[in-house]
């Protein structure tokens, strides 16, 4: 089994401020960024145990193909990537809200929906009612907006727009742009999916400022921060009731409820085996080559830390010697 990058520990002269966030090392200097995808991969707002191969390189250079694509929409923080897992570009502030559409009724959106209807309760998410009489993957109207705000630590929490405003954490001025936004990158999304075959189900983009300019921050359409079904059949799957067919780490949420954990307090958390690490791994370079069209070329893993501090030896990231 190919090896997996758990985490970095680089240290750059002049030292660099550090952030170890669920899936990225994030290292800071000044007005720049380093970011380090690693294979970790978290669910439920839990880091799994074990880290999945070439994870974090899929990871990247899904964010880098989309973050190319949606520049005339809006500024983003990316300037370049000299390793097939690191990105480097621009350090906002990052505005402490996760913007999340959903263009179907699934995952949380779907659990929220079926609780309230199995205790009588009015359909509502982010200050949102639902439409009745919806069964799971179905489609929306129009695509909704249902933010939540970014916790350092445990579960991001669901909030209104009308929540974010009372409370000052957004402006109404700021909210609009994020707003518009949002549904911008989320209709491109869907127009390259479905160019690729795929439908966009929902997804997340986060936004920071710099000199009083919103950018697109972190990463965008990717497995780790977005779902896809496969169009073809959808509507005759939906018809019958069946399960979608889809490219997400859905499955492997769907794997550690099956196996009793779903991120709640006493809960153990299972390890995955090797066969069903390998099923992951598979299944992030299936969604890389079906969403993209490039086929993936996995970079070597015997020693991916050696080859990191190689690849950022003609930068201004240049590793400290013997760190």
């Amino acid at each position: 089994m190919p090896q997996a990058l758990r985490e970095t520990n680089f240290t750059f002269d002049p030292s660099a401020e550090f952030y170890r966030g669920k899936v990225r090392d994030v290292y800071r200097r000044g007005g720049e960024l380093l970011m380090v995808a690693s294979d970790r991969i978290s669910a439920f707002d839990h880091v799994l145990p074990r880290a999945i191969p070439h994870k974090g390189q899929i990871l990247n250079q899904t964010a880098i193909h989309f973050l190319e694509a949606t520049r005339d929409i809006c500024p983003n923080w990316l300037e370049l990537s000299p390793d097939p897992n690191v990105a480097i570009g621009k350090a906002c502030d990052a505005i402490p809200v996760e913007m999340v559409i959903r263009g179907y009724l699934v995952g949380h959106a779907w659990r929220t929906y079926k609780k309230a209807e199995q205790e009588a309760l009015p359909r509502v998410l982010c200050g949102l009612e639902m439409p009745a009489g919806m069964r799971e993957n179905d489609q929306f109207a129009e695509p909704i907006l249902t933010p939540a705000t970014k916790a350092e630590e445990g579960h991001d929490e669901d909030i209104s727009r009308e929540e974010l405003l009372e409370r000052g954490i957004l402006t109404k001025e700021l909210w609009d742009k994020l707003a518009d936004y949002t549904r911008r990158l989320f209709a491109r999304g869907t127009a390259m999916a479905a160019e690729r075959g795929l439908i966009l189900v929902d997804t997340k983009y986060e936004f920071g400022i710099l000199d009083g300019e919103v950018y697109l921050i972190d990463e965008i359409h990717t497995p780790d921060s977005s779902r896809y079904f496969y169009a073809e059949g959808y509507a005759e799957r939906q018809a019958k009731g069946e399960r979608q067919k889809q490219l997400s780490k859905e499955f492997v949420r769907e794997w550690l409820m099956e196996n009793g954990f779903q991120g709640l307090e006493g809960q153990a958390m299972p390890e995955m085996p090797d066969d069903f690490l390998s099923l992951v791994t598979q299944r992030y370079t299936e969604l890389y080559e079906k969403i993209t069209g490039k086929q993936f070329e996995p970079a070597p893993t015997d020693d991916i830390t050696g080859r990191i501090r190689e690849n950022l030896v003609n930068t201004a990231w240049k590793v400290a010697e013997g760190k």
